[in-house]
């Protein structure tokens, strides 16, 4: 089965007859971009995780994976724009109505483009560019216009990587894309890495009209920056990359003035967080912790504009692969806001949430008034409402051809396993391409690896140890084969095959990712049986256990006025008493009088 390839008339011919598109809960997203000169061997890496429930720009579950193959066009070409039911822009009020016309716009083709993975946002191209997303708040969030505003981060990462090699072209293309053709929805970052650097680019509406408002900075070699649903660069200088317009709207609408000192994006166009404090600075710090400890840097802030997180971090070690794979799969463990312990996760640790209407996302702050809610749990890093994350790697001594791998995860981080993707390969295993939240589909990967992640909430301390027992060792697997498909690839393109090459790119793609979904349907298979109806079977030799549930849990749920004597309602009406754990024989007489005496 192939990899669906999408061509945009025929796309533009499916969207046009679609009836109903529902607006989507988005989130928000984590990212991060590493430096090839904070890695241990010169890779630079880019990542993101994908936490939203709802539809992408293609009208279509944003769980599956696309490839857009390389293309040449003729000249006259046009290229449309798709409306993104993600952007925020679908409140009352906006122009577009998507069921009607999902087009907001054509731009001129250019005479070839590269080939790509997407989802809701472009990936990784085969020039080994690749892009990453977040969504932030901002002042003004236009909503889309046809032929006017008709440009959102998604639409702008893909046209990137249709178009460019390099991170700063891509940055320069998205700031000349949204100048020239407007802006819409959401504020969005959006970060580009190559080989050798890697550029992020924040973005929000223009309340002035056309256009939009942009700035972008570069990371600089040996840091690594991340971000997490709140904008991140902060003083605009002279140097930098911005949209023209810049500072004469920010001055016209009294956002920022000369007097003030150097422009601050953050402060000038946002309200800092996403949803409620901490957020989203809590991910940057728990990021920004675990890379580079020695900072010391303090989980608390003042405010949503804290300057308590730098923009980049030097790690104090330089990343591994194996470091990066394992970044996004964070509840807090072991911090102050461990999301494994307390009452909120259960007697097994636990560390997913249900979300309540207190944990949406919403402008919670504006420039008179503060909205304060009942309280929320942490957001954590690995959250329940995953559709896919990803890490794109280009490796520094490979062939330009078979430098970049796509490491793709379908559903929650924490639990998922990482397949390689080539760059350069044209296909991937069936079970990436297909599915949708409304249907179960144990042969599609996004509920391949969701449903063991909803079982695990049974007994998650357990089974999250069975799960990554068998998710590190299919990476490390992983890894292996790709270093013997590398000698192969190399071998094919020093013989001066290139197409052998991508057929070894692609085979191996496509076989790898089938053996990942057969080792996780196993392991699935094993989870059932072993941790079925709050026992656990041992499923070689049938032997069977009662756990039951930890002493502190028997205890806060009044285990101990259970009935362990006749004088039931005694037990329920005295105070204080505590599970032991222990078992005791006394002389037969009032048991009730015996156990109180112990209080």
């Amino acid at each position: 089965m192939d990899v669906p390839v999408i061509g945009f008339q025929r796309l533009f011919s499916l969207l046009c007859i679609l009836s109903l598109i529902i607006p989507a809960s988005v989130s928000g997203c984590t990212i991060f971009g590493i430096t090839p000169g904070a890695s241990d061997d010169g890779s630079s890496y880019l990542g993101h995780t994908n936490d939203g429930v709802g539809r992408d720009w293609r009208d279509r579950d944003d769980i599956v994976l696309t490839y857009i193959p390389p293309a040449i066009h003729q000249p006259g070409d046009m290229r449309p724009v798709f409306f993104d039911p993600n952007s925020g822009s679908d409140a009352a009020g906006s122009t577009v109505n998507p069921s009607e016309n999902p087009v907001l716009g054509y731009i001129d083709q250019v005479p070839s483009t590269y080939g790509y993975y997407t989802g809701s946002y472009g990936m990784m191209n085969d020039q080994n560019l690749m892009s990453a997303e977040c969504t932030n708040y901002a002042k003004y969030e236009p909503p889309a216009e046809e032929n006017r505003r008709i440009f959102y981060s998604s639409e702008l990462s893909n046209v990137a990587l249709e178009r460019c090699t390099g991170a700063e072209e891509a940055v320069l293309l998205v700031g000349e894309l949204i100048d020239r053709y407007g802006y819409y929805g959401t504020g969005e970052t959006l970060i580009f890495a190559d080989a050798e650097e890697v550029w992020v680019i924040e973005m929000c509406g223009n309340p002035e009209g056309d256009g939009g408002l942009w700035v972008a900075a570069q990371v600089p070699d040996g840091e690594i920056f991340v971000a997490a649903n709140t904008f991140r660069i902060r003083e605009v200088t002279p140097d930098m990359h911005h949209s023209a317009n810049l500072f004469s709207v920010a001055e016209n609408m009294g956002w920022w003035s000369p007097s003030d000192g150097p422009l601050d994006w953050l402060s000038t166009v946002s309200y800092g967080e996403y949803a409620h404090p901490y957020y989203s600075l809590m991910r940057v710090w728990r990021l920004q912790d675990i890379l580079a400890p020695s900072l010391n840097l303090s989980p608390y802030v003042e405010d949503s504009y804290t300057r308590e997180y730098p923009f980049s971090i030097a790690p104090d070690e330089r990343v591994n692969l194996s470091t990066v794979l394992n970044l996004f799969r964070d509840h807090y463990e072991g911090t102050p806001f461990d999301m494994t312990k307390g009452p909120a996760a259960g007697p097994f640790g636990n560390p997913y949430r249900n979300l309540g209407p207190e944990d949406s996302h919403s402008n919670f702050q504006n420039a008179t008034t503060l909205e304060i809610r009942a309280g929320a749990y942490p957001r954590s890093i690995s959250e329940i409402f995953c559709s896919y994350s990803y890490v794109g790697m280009v490796r520094p001594d490979l062939p330009q051809e078979a430098a970049g791998v796509l490491w793709f995860g379908p559903a929650v981080p924490y639990e998922t396993v990482y397949a390689p993707i080539y760059a350069g390969a044209v296909n991937v295993a069936p079970s990436y391409i297909t599915g949708t939240r409304g249907t179960y589909d144990p042969d599609a990967a996004y509920w391949t690896f969701g449903f063991l992640t909803n079982w695990a909430m049974l007994r998650y301390d357990a089974m999250s140890q069975d799960i990554r027992g068998e998710q590190q060792a299919l990476e490390a697997e992983s890894y292996r084969l790709l270093t013997l498909a590398d000698e192969e690839v190399i071998a094919r393109l020093d013989a001066g095959d290139a197409a052998g090459a991508e057929a070894v790119m692609t085979t191996f793609t496509v076989e790898r990712g089938d053996a990942i979904i057969a080792g996780w349907q196993n392991l699935t298979a094993r989870m059932i049986v072993q941790y079925s109806n709050g026992i656990l079977t041992d499923p070689a030799t049938g032997a069977v256990e009662e756990p039951g549930y930890p002493d502190w849990w028997y205890n806060d749920t009044g285990y101990q006025y259970g009935p362990r004597i006749y004088q039931y309602s005694e037990l329920r009406d005295t105070p204080g008493l505590l599970y032991t754990g222990e078992r005791v024989e006394v002389p037969k007489g009032s048991l009730f009088e015996w156990i109180i005496g112990f209080l």
